[in-house]
Formats: structure tokens, C-alpha cells, sequence
């Protein structure tokens, strides 16, 4: 199959849950013999307009964009949708619901199979206006309208569009991003002034929506001894919220800002921490939790439903959303019960190894491709998508 992907800024991937998405799955779908196209934007790869390369496999095709945030995604998305319709591809897929405002051209001038994956309610989210926020649920109806299968990475997404639209739709959840292998003796770590086990860590952008400021509020109120707290993520709130975290953590040598982290020494970061804690009130299906899982890391974070989903019965702590007391409370219980926190840790760790692999996302979304083409689907492949129906089409 020939298949086309529109929606990622690029590949590699850096700060972004879909790049890191995209880096993991088609490269697995390439394996199996199929052709993957991925159109990303000129301003996040820092290639020039027109260039093509390759990413284990994947054709990474590059599309100008002007590097204004907020801009950048539609203006791509539009141009990629549109040279989709020059080339005969057997799926266009589409990932997150702004971009999947062009898949109505395509479905309407080409053959091909149109498939969306929301990641999460986007128009939800604190950084966008209510233009910018209508833009994106207007994506979200012509997704519901016009894509031949949407995909979601979580039962509560599932539950929203069968309860909003009547609109089945095919759950495969996500998986955790692989790290690399980081210094043994923690060199990283032991220059930020932390040693290992002796901090909580936070992973993700710094936006109003994963709630930093909260769990800033919640550590300063817990006035633990021998604990830091340390924020690994990128500005991607805005000057003006990245600078209300920093006032707020002002004069507080406890409190740690790593800006954006990669590679080993992401890898280490997280490995050496104690605890790992998310307090956002907006997810889809969290990465950086899965990856926390993954590591074995006791974790602590709000009782939104994709975290229920993935830490409930008995997996970590989940504390009421957006309550800083609650949040203390729970970061309190987790210092003063440490062999309970990692029992815990290492339910999550298998649970994660068990149910959330990149080869069974990639199985399953080909699974996706090959039913509505209407290819036989390989043994291997052949455990059903987890979907409140099938076949839907308009």
C-alpha cells in the first residue's frame, strides 16, 4: 500500500507527542513492505521547501511553512492535503483534528481511504483563542463527516465521539517512546545539583493545560526535606505562562527548570527520579506517563480519565484534578510509603509491557489501512481493533 501522512511538524521527532508517535509506528509499517509518505513542516525540520529524505524508511517530504506557531500545522496541512490528490495513495491518514479540516478534499477528488487519529480534544487546550479553538472543532465535524475511520487513543476519547456524534470509531492505544541508554553513574543528573532518588520529576510542555504551576504550588506547601523538584519540558505556553512558573518558583533552589530534554540525558533524568508526577487536567493518551511506567517510576497524577485508564486499579496515586491539597496530600502519602509506591511501579511496568507496544500500534493501524482497502488481513495481524463498530462510511 501506498500510504500518506499529514499532520506531523517532521521527523526525527523532537518536543511533540505526535512526531514521536509517527517516529515510532511507520517505520514498522515500512517494514512490512509498505510506502509511507510523511509531510512536515520546513520550519521544525529546518529543511528547505521541496527537500525529501528518508527516516528509517519513511519519505519525509518537506512543505514551507513560515515558523508562526499556530499557523504552521494548517498552512502544511492544507498544501499536503492538496498534493495528496496528485499521487495515487491508498490511505491519506490524518492525525489530530485541526489538520483533519482538509480531508474532505481528498475524500471528495481522490479513491483513497481517509483515516484521522485524534490524540486528544485539541480545541480544549489553554493556548488556543476561541477562533483558533473553533478552527479546530470545525476539523473535528469534517473529520466525523468525511473521514472513512477515525482513530483514538483512548476509551474516553471512543466514548466522546460515539456519545457527540454517534460516530464509531477504532481505539488503539498508545505506547511509550523508546529511551536510550543513559550513564550509569547519573553525570547528568549530578551536575544539575540533584542526586538519584531524591526528586520528583514533571515531563511535558510547559502549558497551562499539564498544570506545572499547580504542581509548583503543591511542592512549595509540602516543604519536603531532602526532595527536589525538577521541570523538564520546552515554553510551549508562552512567554507570559513560562514566566509566571519561573515568579512562581523564584527563590526556591529546590525547584529545577531543565528546559527541553533529549536523548541520554532525558533518558537519565527520568531514570534517577523518585517519583514522576502529571498533573494535567487535558490529555489524550499520555506518552510521558507511559514512559514513567515503562522505567519502573512510582507515579503520581490527576484522576482525569486517560490516567485512570492507565493507572487504575493499583498502578500509582491519583489525586482529584486541579486540587492542590489533594496533590500534596498524595506526594506526602508517596514519601512516607515508599515500598507501597514501588509495588506499584512495578504493576505499572508490567501492565505497560503487556498492553502498550509500538509493534501491536503498528499491527492494528495497518489493520485499519487493509480493512477499508479491503486486503485480507495477515495472521499475524489478526486481533481485532478494539472499536465500538466497524465499516463505517459516509
Amino acid at each position: 500500500m501506498r500510504i500518506a501522512v499529514i499532520g506531523a511538524k517532521g521527523l526525527p521527532p523532537r518536543q511533540g507527542g505526535i512526531e514521536h508517535y509517527c517516529a515510532e509506528v511507520f517505520p514498522k509499517i515500512v517494514e512490512q513492505g509498505h510506502s509511507v509518505d510523511l509531510f512536515a513542516q520546513s520550519s521544525y525540520t529546518g529543511s528547505t521547501w521541496g527537500e525529501k529524505y528518508a527516516f528509517r524508511g519513511v519519505n519525509v517530504k518537506v512543505i514551507p511553512s513560515p515558523g508562526i506557531n499556530g499557523i504552521d500545522t494548517f498552512m502544511t496541512s492544507a498544501l499536503a492535503a492538496l498534493y495528496s490528490t496528485r499521487k495515487s495513495y491508498d490511505v491519506i491518514h490524518f492525525h489530530a483534528l485541526g489538520p483533519g479540516l482538509f480531508c474532505l478534499l481528498p475524500r471528495l477528488v481522490t479513491r483513497s481511504k481517509i483515516v484521522l487519529t485524534c490524540h486528544g480534544l485539541d480545541w480544549k487546550r489553554a493556548k488556543w483563542g476561541n477562533f483558533s479553538s473553533g478552527v479546530i472543532r470545525l476539523g473535528e465535524k469534517t473529520a466525523v463527516q468525511f473521514a472513512h475511520e477515525i482513530v483514538v487513543v483512548s476509551a474516553d476519547l471512543q466514548r466522546y465521539f460515539k456519545k457527540t456524534y454517534e460516530r464509531p470509531t477504532v481505539f488503539i492505544s498508545n505506547a511509550p517512546a523508546s529511551y536510550l541508554a543513559s550513564d550509569l553513574d547519573f553525570s547528568f543528573v549530578r551536575g544539575l545539583g540533584l542526586q538519584t532518588h531524591q526528586y520528583a520529576v514533571f515531563l511535558g510542555r510547559l502549558v497551562p493545560e499539564k498544570c506545572p504551576h499547580l504542581l509548583i504550588q503543591a511542592f512549595k506547601a509540602l516543604q519536603a526535606k531532602n526532595l527536589k523538584l525538577v521541570l523538564v519540558g520546552g515554553n510551549g505556553g508562552g512567554d507570559q505562562y513560562t514566566a509566571s512558573l519561573y515568579q512562581l518558583a523564584a527563590n526556591n533552589p529546590n525547584i529545577i527548570f531543565t528546559g527541553e530534554l533529549q536523548g541520554t540525558k532525558l533518558s537519565e533524568v527520568v531514570r534517577g527520579a523518585r517519583l514522576f508526577v502529571l498533573p494535567s487536567n487535558l490529555e489524550g493518551s499520555p506518552l510521558a506517563l507511559l514512559e514513567a511506567m515503562r522505567e519502573g517510576i512510582p507515579v503520581v497524577a490527576s484522576d482525569i480519565e486517560p490516567h485512570r485508564e492507565l493507572l487504575h486499579p493499583d498502578r500509582g496515586l491519583l489525586f482529584k484534578r486541579g486540587d492542590c491539597e489533594s496533590l500534596r496530600q498524595n506526594l506526602d502519602w508517596a514519601l512516607n510509603h515508599e515500598g507501597e509506591m514501588q509495588r506499584m511501579a512495578q504493576k505499572s511496568q508490567r501492565h505497560t509491557a503487556l498492553h502498550h507496544s509500538w509493534s501491536r500500534v503498528a499491527a492494528e493501524t495497518l489493520q485499519v489501512y487493509q480493512s477499508l482497502c479491503g486486503d485480507p488481513v495477515p495472521a499475524i495481524y489478526s486481533e481485532p481493533c478494539r472499536s465500538s463498530a466497524r465499516g463505517y462510511s459516509r
